[in-house]
């Protein structure tokens, strides 16, 4: 299984994955950022476009990359990354599932005010850049809602918010 949590950056996602993956029998991180550095390092001076999202390389290499890890391990893998383009979301999901495993996907949400908030309080140095990135994210919204299960995580903790989707997402043992 394929779990991508989806949302606003500065959101909670990555602390949420490192304890859904706590909850997840058999499951691993897989931050799909780190594919985007590798091709900032190739790629990066011939390149126009900063942001990796929007080269066509990494999201082709998230879904071999993935497709790699679960033949490997045979672990649930648990992918904490924003996507705010629906096109870039139908092309990774489509890609997805041609590994024949489920894919769920989870957008954690909070109220701007709240998500501003975390965002100054926790990594100043990239604080503006999250900070330019909420418009987007609320631009979003509405296909997301569509592509996802939101989780309102406005006065929830990250190892509720983990739990909840960990409940989603694990088959209990038959007794």
């Amino acid at each position: 299984m394929i779990v991508w949590i989806n949302g606003s950056f500065g959101v909670g996602k990555t602390t949420t994955s490192e304890k859904l993956v706590d909850l997840i029998p058999e499951s691993r991180l897989f931050d799909a950022e780190e594919v985007g550095y590798m091709l900032h390092h190739v790629l990066g001076p011939l390149q126009e476009e900063a942001d990796f999202q929007h080269w066509p390389p990494w999201r082709r290499l998230v879904v071999e990359t993935a497709r790699q890890l679960i033949a490997y391990t045979g672990d649930t893998l648990v992918v904490p990354q924003t996507v705010l383009v629906e096109e870039y979301w139908t092309e990774l999901n489509a890609g997805l599932g041609e590994l024949g495993v489920p894919v769920r996907h989870f957008v954690l949400h909070t109220d701007p005010r709240t998500l501003t908030g975390r965002i100054e309080a926790d990594l100043p140095a990239i604080a503006p850049w999250r900070l330019d990135h909420v418009a987007v994210y609320q631009e979003a919204l509405p296909w997301l809602r569509r592509a996802a299960e939101v989780i309102d995580t406005t006065d929830t903790p990250p190892d509720e918010v983990a739990r909840r989707i960990a409940a989603k997402v694990v088959v209990p043992e038959p007794s």
